[in-house]
């Protein structure tokens, strides 16, 4: 299936019934439409990342019809091991923009776990008559609002999933792909009480976008908000909810030029400020086999509550690792399947649904040893773009440290370095 616009947020208008919050269609169809043929050749994948291996025959979905209120319309399919157990936790997938529920299905790998660990998969599927580019609207008021449209969808689809399959209702995630990451976002913060845990791959902090144009400005260069002004954007999502929150993982590219890395760190700032935290790792370490670098945000009682994962030398998409080992999984027979770490295992891991031990440990946190600092050799204006540093006045700074860089032009030139993750300073000759 071609992949042109991977987080385009272009809508079509919903036959036959009103949506509240939605601008008048026919500016935002040709605005989108302008902004597609505008950006389109620069939203394609590069070919190296696309089609290294066709993905095997796979299963196909059980649709599921009947659920509930559908008032998002969306389509829910189902993947039940042959041996579900009793209780099974419940992840709801939700697949990228022109995707489909059985194309992420089939790539992205998360089967393989559900298959080996016990749980059913719901994956929820938009059409064009929603989205012309078929995006979950996760910067539409209409369906990013607790109660409403597609959000209020998925919420049935976990209700259904219990009554009908037996699932159990305090061990339900959510995990989704780029428009389908950052409608993660939406469910955790419009449904903290439903969802234990989510894991947003290339997706956008909940409550930047609130129309088709500042959904692009999300996408990049991204927003840059304080953690307090963040978090109260997912504290008004549910003001009765005192928490629990839903634990956080993130997983991005460093080199997505689609939802830019920043995004990675304000999802952190984010979700940190809602648990409480400082937005300093309390643990850093690498994963093999690509050194993708971890970075853990931990309670006072020992668990890891949000964790960031930066996946070096990759653009926009999932990252699979193909074969038959116990860490890899998945395909690249499309775009936006990256040959890189099986990002479904990992996961399924911080789900805590591979079986492993996920009590606190009784012992204070090691840090792995050091890793050697990162460094960036770019313009002021690639800086800023890839989420290494901001822009205020017409100058740019150091994300973290806040060092003054000069002009955001593309004339000025600097080396970053970043360490910890998230905090750049100038390099003063300590880099590779």
């Amino acid at each position: 299936m071609p992949y042109v616009t991977p987080s385009h947020p272009a809508p079509a208008a919903r036959t036959g019934r009103s949506r509240g919050g939605r601008p008048l269609r026919r500016l935002v169809a040709a605005l989108a439409a302008a902004v597609t043929l505008a950006t389109g050749a620069a939203l394609v994948a590069p070919a190296t990342e696309a089609r290294a291996a066709v993905p095997p025959a796979a299963a196909a979905l059980e649709r599921v019809t009947n659920f509930g209120a559908n008032p998002g319309a969306l389509t829910m399919y189902v993947h039940r091991p042959a041996a579900l157990p009793a209780n099974a936790p419940v992840v709801v997938a939700l697949h990228g923009c022109t995707q489909s529920a059985q194309l992420h299905a089939d790539n992205s790998g998360l089967n393989t776990f559900a298959d080996r660990h016990g749980f059913l998969v719901v994956y929820a599927e938009t059409t064009t008559a929603n989205n012309a580019n078929k995006c979950f609207n996760w910067f539409q008021t209409g369906d990013n609002r607790r109660g409403q449209g597609e959000a209020a969808s998925i919420r049935q689809m976990v209700a259904h999933a219990t009554s009908a399959y037996g699932t159990d209702p305090a061990r339900a995630q959510v995990t989704g792909l780029s428009a389908g990451g950052a409608m993660t976002s939406v469910l955790l913060a419009a449904y903290p009480e439903v969802f234990a845990a989510g894991a947003v791959v290339a997706g956008i902090p909940y409550g930047c976008g609130v129309d088709v144009i500042s959904a692009f400005g999300c996408m990049s260069p991204g927003v840059d908000r304080t953690p307090a002004a963040w978090a109260q954007a997912v504290r008004d999502a549910h003001p009765g909810h005192a928490g629990p929150w839903p634990r956080v993982a993130i997983w991005h590219g460093d080199n997505d030029p689609t939802v830019v890395p920043r995004n990675a760190d304000e999802l952190r700032d984010q979700w940190t400020a809602v648990h409480g935290l400082g937005q300093t790792p309390d643990r850093t370490s690498t994963l093999a086999p690509n050194n993708t670098r971890r970075s853990e945000y931990v309670t006072a009682g020992g668990r890891t509550a949000v964790e960031v994962n930066r996946v070096p030398g990759i653009g926009h998409g999932t990252p699979v690792a193909p074969g038959t080992g116990p860490q890899q999984c998945g395909a690249t027979g499309t775009q936006h399947f990256i040959a890189s770490i099986c990002s479904s295992y990992w996961i399924t891991r911080f789900f805590g649904l591979d079986g492993t031990v996920t009590e606190p440990p009784t012992e204070p946190p090691v840090d792995p040893p050091t890793e050697p600092a990162a460094c960036w050799t770019a313009s002021n204006y690639e800086h800023v773009r890839a989420g290494r540093a901001t822009t205020t006045g017409g100058y740019a700074y150091a994300k973290g440290s806040g060092q003054n860089l000069g002009l955001y032009n593309t004339f000025v030139t600097h080396t970053l370095k970043e360490t910890p993750p998230g905090h750049y300073t100038i390099a003063t000759g300590s880099c590779p």
